[in-house]
Order: C-alpha cells, then sequence, then structure tokens
C-alpha cells in the first residue's frame, strides 16, 4: 500500500466533510477529569477542557475535530468564560489541558487578548497543557508561560516521519518543521508531547506499527517527553474516501498493543495510547473489554503487563 501517492488539497478535503455540531461559543463543548501518569512516575487527576473557538485554518486530511468548531472568531471574554463554566463543575485535578481542536497560539482561535485572563485562571495548577502546530510556535509561547507561573507543555501533531505520509497529510508542514518547534520550545523551558498517528492513509498494518514505533523514537531523540499514539480513524469524510478506494483502513487493536509495548520499552518517556472510542477496534466479545482495560492500566503505569490471548476467532 504504502507505493501508493495519495494527493489532496485543502478545498477537496473541506468539501467531502459533514456538517458541523451546533456548538456555543460561551461554552466549552467537552470536559472532564481523568488520571494520567505524570513525567515524575506518579498518577495524577488531570482536567481537560475542549475549548469552543474558530476552526483551525489547516485542513490535516484525516482531522475531524472541527466538527465542534466555528466559523468566526470567539468574542473578547468567551473562552476565558468557558473555562469558568467548567471548573465550576469539576471536580480538582493537579493539572489542566487546554485543547481547542487546534492552535492555542493561533490568534484568530484564541483572542491573544485573553491570555492573560485565562493564565489567572489556571496559573493555580502544576502543569497547563495547550496544542498547537508546529508552525505557529513562537515567543508568544514563552510570554504566556511566564505569565503562568507554572510549568507549560505544548502538545504538537507530529503524525508520522513517514517521508511520502506526512506531506500527504496536507499538514503543510516538514519533519524539519516539527524539529524545529520542539528546539523552541525546549530551549524555553517548555515540555513538549507529541500526537502520533498508528496506520495513516497509505500504510498497511505491519508498516502501520513500524512507521509510529519510527517516530515515537524521532520524538524522544529529540528530547520530546511524551507521546501520544492515535489510532487513525474515519468520519471526516475524505477518509471514507480513501478507505472506499484501498488506501486507507482503521488499525488493528493488536497493533495499538505492539505499539504501546515497544514504546514503553524504549524508556525515552511517556507513551499514552488514545483509547477514545477503541470498542470499534477491541470487537472481540470474550476479552475486548479485558484487553482495553490492560491498555488503560499500561497508560497509568507506564509499564508493559502480561498479554491476554483471544482464541474466539475475531
Amino acid at each position: 500500500m504504502s507505493s501508493t501517492s495519495i494527493t489532496f488539497t485543502s478545498s477537496e478535503i473541506a468539501s467531502a466533510r459533514p456538517a458541523k455540531n451546533a456548538v456555543d461559543p460561551r461554552r466549552p463543548y467537552a470536559f472532564f477529569v481523568e488520571p494520567e501518569a505524570t513525567a515524575s512516575g506518579s498518577v495524577e487527576d488531570v482536567a481537560t477542557i475542549f475549548l469552543t473557538n474558530r476552526e483551525c485554518p489547516y485542513r490535516c486530511l484525516m482531522c475531524d475535530l472541527w466538527k465542534n468548531t466555528l466559523d468566526d472568531v470567539v468574542p473578547p471574554g468567551a473562552i476565558p468564560e468557558q473555562i469558568d463554566y467548567a471548573l465550576g463543575r469539576l471536580p480538582s485535578a493537579q493539572h489542566i489541558k487546554l485543547y481547542n481542536s487546534g492552535n492555542f497560539f493561533d490568534a484568530k482561535a484564541i483572542p491573544p487578548g485573553d491570555h492573560a485572563a485565562i493564565a489567572q485562571r489556571v496559573r493555580g495548577f502544576s502543569t497547563v497543557i495547550v496544542e498547537n502546530h508546529p508552525n505557529l510556535c513562537s515567543e508568544a509561547c514563552a510570554g504566556f508561560r511566564d505569565s503562568l507561573g507554572t510549568s507549560l507543555e505544548v502538545a504538537l501533531g507530529l503524525e508520522t516521519v513517514h517521508p511520502r505520509v506526512l506531506p500527504a497529510l496536507n499538514k503543510q508542514m516538514t519533519l524539519d518543521d516539527f524539529d524545529r518547534a520542539v528546539e523552541l520550545l525546549l530551549g524555553d523551558s517548555i515540555a513538549v508531547r507529541a500526537f502520533i498517528l498508528l496506520r495513516p492513509p497509505m500504510l498497511d498494518e505491519q508498516e502501520g506499527v513500524e512507521w509510529a514505533l519510527r517516530s515515537i523514537e524521532h520524538c524522544f531523540a529529540l528530547g520530546v517527553g511524551c507521546c501520544a499514539v492515535i489510532p487513525t480513524r474515519a468520519g471526516n469524510g475524505i477518509m471514507e474516501q480513501l478507505r472506499r478506494d484501498g488506501l486507507f483502513a482503521p488499525p488493528r487493536f493488536e497493533s495499538l498493543e505492539r505499539v504501546l509495548e515497544a514504546g514503553l520499552r524504549m524508556n525515552g518517556g511517556r507513551v499514552f495510547v488514545d483509547l477514545w472510542d477503541v470498542e470499534k477496534l477491541a470487537n472481540c466479545p470474550r476479552c475486548g473489554r479485558e484487553r482495553i482495560e490492560r491498555l488503560r492500566q499500561m497508560n497509568l503505569v507506564q509499564r508493559a503487563a502480561p498479554s491476554i490471548a483471544c482464541n474466539c476467532g475475531t
């Protein structure tokens, strides 16, 4: 499969999309608290707030995060109001993720005039984690960190180091762009986590595993402290088209297990696998639930656990 190349423009990707969900510019579209393994080795609670804001300007081939975004810039004060709304309804936590389905340092997504008010609301957390495109990392990141007075971590989407697949994702960045962003952030004492895709388009199952692990290795060699592996999924229109054309298939659950086990054995930093909607991959009626729980525990303890054999034939 990897011998085949694909190229779609931003307009072609956008035109294949279904409709967006209705969201309120003054309310986050989701928020919750869950445990996560920290860099120090402990397990602590993390509050995650999915902020409602303007859609990301990049049209990545595999992305479905635009579904809960707006077409216009939010009014001043809307983002702090969203944070207040969520924190008023969540239990206490030691860390916080401010995820916005795009880029925290995109001025049309998070108004820079709101940065001080945002910092005031979250500076009591041990770590503040935001997401951003590598090409939008600048001195603004260090400025926001200074206003926080606490640790800042920026999550960057690397997706893959595969030399043909990365350009095909329409992410509009090169591997050098990612490397420069990591160097900038680490030089400013800002921690970095990376998002990595398991089996993006154009790769077969074994290649998907191999290139996910190569991507994790690349990140750890740069000093990235955490890698989150995301099973590539359909649901944005263009991915369904690629699936019909035989250029994409979701990874198997066994591949997710293999990547987490091998990634943890690298001992280069934390490795997580994304378990959102993972039931669609672990469809075994006998062992699916147990195997998902195994991955959940491995995410927390950052150690491989004994494998669970499946003999049901599915």
